[in-house]
């Protein structure tokens, strides 16, 4: 059992001395930080006017159906990297099973485009 601790314990000081710097950092900002607010720092300035509406509106529903597609997309590139990279190893059967994957992908993509779900006014 003393092993198994002795093993261990450059973890717990990693994460001892991790917590530690980062309380340190944290409370440095609070106590060294200059508070100097005034209006022209506090406006908006992300897209040059200010609020219009209310933030908690609802969002049309094509931006989710564009976040989706995103990442559906996203995880495809992220299946295929190591498919190809092992590509000589996968065989027909990894080959094939691929093939559906993608296929599948293909007739989503295309569902979605019949749709409009790509289309933006």
């Amino acid at each position: 059992m003393e092993d198994l601790l002795r093993e261990y314990l450059p973890i717990l000081v990693f994460i001892g001395i991790a917590a530690a710097l980062g309380l340190v950092l944290i409370l440095a900002a609070v106590i060294i930080a200059i508070r100097n607010p005034d209006a022209e720092k506090t406006s908006a300035y992300e897209c040059g006017f200010n609020a219009f509406d209310d933030a908690r509106m609802k969002f049309d529903v094509r931006f989710y159906l564009v976040s989706i597609l995103f990442i559906i997309f996203d995880l495809e590139v992220a299946f295929l990297f190591p498919w190809a990279a092992s590509f000589s190893d996968v065989g027909v059967l990894g080959f094939w099973s691929m093939m559906v994957f993608l296929a599948v992908l293909t007739i989503g993509f295309a569902y979605e485009w019949k749709k409009g779900a790509l289309e933006w006014e």
